[in-house]
């Protein structure tokens, strides 16, 4: 049997079978945008070494097994009539989800969602993998990716003397594609055995007439940003509460007219984070100072020094009361934060309830209508906590948006899974909202 994958041109698609074949790489991300040819490209190199390479084994793995058979299979059975393989060739397990071939190999389908009972995917800690290849990447957690990426190289692979090779298609994502693969190959940085290959519209030679018309007609916004021109700075969640623009404004914002009354709030490095996050503010100018975490005494020592220096009284400053932060809270006398108390009233609203699960939220909102009205600017000299503010502020979204129930922003363990991190910065920028509600405390009109 020969088989022929013929790219028809698609230079992006002939680069990234270069590495699938090559004795380096062993993790290849390629993706950017719709209609790349993500699909033909990872059938392609999956069953091309699957009938190359006799009883070896393979995963395709999406999210959902319901979109791996609405979605991947007939990409599957095009790539088939491409290569002229009808059934004498194949069989199809529609039981157990997997293609049996003529050869003995064998390329699973597996669907990856979250499960309680198995938070970290231990369930494919199991399995024996020649190959593999995530579609749609850009909806898994790190820990799935993980999980799948360390069942690769262990059937028959030196046999063949064939490296291990994880294949991921996608989309532009905020997840850990963007912190792991986008953002180092963007400083040229990404290890060796790692490839990230930018793909757009204009590099499918195969796309229907019209197509690229038809994006620029139905797509908008962040979705075209993303699934047209590869941008992947834009996230198009629509529970994302502050415009990506907005962010990136908030360091050039440098408006006379937020200066008002100073305040300082910290976020004191709790739950085994490595930074103390101090905020200094001038109404609503803030200007960012940390440093590496290190004895309670010593933490409220830093701050009293920088509360002294910038003429700001005891009751200005305001620290997380969760944990660590209680430790300073109670020896300086200094306000806390408690991110599950209670919402606090409206001053412009004080009769009504205010409609959050917790103050944590109520804080949060506040900050992202704030900052999409351009009502704050963030003083950053370091360009790398720029990128680490940006990149928190971006994950401020609403959960459980299409429940009905009190506003929430998204759980800060949800965030951790997306950044790699705790979100310390946009928690200490968040903080300052408390202080707009902080002198109406108890304050009823009757």
């Amino acid at each position: 049997m020969e088989i022929c994958f013929d790219t028809n041109g698609n230079d992006k698609q002939k680069l990234v079978a270069s590495y699938w074949i090559d004795n380096i790489t062993e993790d290849i991300v390629y993706g950017g945008s719709k209609g790349s040819g993500k699909s033909y490209l990872g059938c392609s190199l999956i069953f091309g070494d699957a009938f190359i390479y006799p009883d070896t084994h393979y995963f395709i793995a999406r999210k959902e097994l319901t979109d791996l058979r609405k979605y991947t299979i007939p990409s599957i059975h095009e790539v088939f009539s491409h290569w002229g393989i009808n059934q004498a060739y194949y069989s199809y397990n529609g039981q157990d989800n997997y293609f049996s071939l003529y050869n003995k190999s064998r390329v699973y389908l597996i669907s990856a969602p979250t499960l309680p009972s198995d938070p970290q995917f231990q369930r494919f800690g199991s399995m024996q993998m020649t190959r593999g290849w995530i579609e749609e990447s850009g909806e898994f957690e790190e820990a799935a990716k993980n999980g799948l990426a360390v069942s690769i190289g262990r059937w028959k692979n030196d046999v063949y003397n064939l490296k291990g090779k994880l294949l991921q298609t996608c989309n532009p994502s905020k997840n850990y594609l963007y912190r792991n693969y986008y953002q180092p190959n963007k400083q040229g940085i990404l290890p060796e055995r790692i490839k990230f290959v930018q793909a757009l519209p204009q590099d499918n030679k195969k796309l229907p007439d019209g197509y690229l018309q038809m994006l620029h007609n139905t797509l908008r916004g962040a979705e075209k940003q993303r699934l047209l021109f590869g941008e992947w700075e834009y996230d198009s969640d629509p529970a994302t509460l502050i415009d990506y623009e907005k962010i990136l404004n908030c360091f050039t914002n440098d408006f006379e007219n937020l200066k008002g009354e100073k305040y300082i709030t910290v976020d004191l490095a709790r739950l085994g984070g490595d930074k103390i996050i101090c905020c200094v503010w001038d109404g609503w100018r803030c200007k960012i100072t940390y440093w590496q975490r290190e004895r309670l005494n010593v933490s409220g020592g830093r701050i009293e020094e920088i509360r002294k220096a910038n003429g700001i009284p005891k009751s200005n400053v305001l620290c997380d009361d969760d944990g660590l932060g209680g430790g300073v809270v109670d020896y300086e006398g200094y306000k806390g934060f408690v991110n599950n108390s209670s919402p606090l009233p409206n001053p412009l609203k004080p009769m009504e309830e205010e409609n959050y699960n917790n103050l944590k939220s109520q804080c949060y909102f506040r900050l992202a209508d704030r900052i999409n009205n351009g009502g704050l600017y963030i003083e950053c000299e370091d360009e790398s906590i720029k990128q680490m503010i940006i990149q928190e502020l971006e994950q401020v979204k609403q959960h459980n948006m299409d429940k009905d129930g009190k506003k929430q922003v998204l759980p800060k363990d949800k965030v951790k899974e997306v950044l790699g991190r705790s979100p310390d910065f946009a928690d200490t920028l968040m903080m300052r909202e408390w202080f707009e509600l902080k002198p109406h405390f108890g304050l009823r009109v009757w």
